[in-house]
């Protein structure tokens, strides 16, 4: 749980000082490529939905306009901005763990119940064969002589075929 809230603390810091250089590459070198078909700011990219979408005296727009410029500006500068994360952060800090994790060894699984009362049973039986657990003489046996472990309980484990 810490590792995971470390990761994500140095990648919102990171994130949020890299977004300056994103912002400064976007403004600077993408905008003027995409300034190469049309205008070089990319915050004048609209589209008219009511005209007449005329740009007054002030900067100010009459009529009904969307602005999808601003908009691809600042889906460029999340995607970049993430994959420098991404590739920079993310992905060698998890290479790491798990070269961490191989040089650490396997992890032992606790066993489930069923694997534990079988092997119990196992015991048992065994202790039963070598002689350890012989049937008393007079005839019965501790379980008794139906081949079942001992007195069961509503479901218990039973060697019976």
């Amino acid at each position: 749980m810490r590792g995971n809230v470390v990761e994500l603390a140095v990648a919102v810091v990171v994130g949020a000082a890299f977004s300056k250089i994103v912002d400064a590459v976007v403004n600077g070198f993408i905008n003027p490529l995409v300034g190469a078909i049309g205008t070089k700011d990319l915050d004048r990219y609209r589209y008219c939905l009511k005209d007449p979408c005329t740009v007054g005296p002030t900067g100010e727009v009459t009529g009904v306009a969307i602005k999808w410029g601003p908009v691809l500006s600042a889906t460029l500068t999340f995607v970049i901005t993430a994959a420098v994360v991404y590739f920079l952060m993310i992905l060698p800090m998890n290479k790491y763990k798990e070269r961490q994790q191989a040089k650490a060894g396997p992890v032992e699984v606790p066993k489930t119940e069923v694997e534990l009362l079988t092997e119990i049973r196992d015991v048992l039986l065994a202790q039963r064969a070598d002689g350890h657990g012989s049937p008393v003489p007079g005839g019965s046996a501790p379980g008794g002589q139906d081949g079942s472990v001992g007195p069961q309980r509503g479901g218990g484990v039973s060697t019976n075929g």
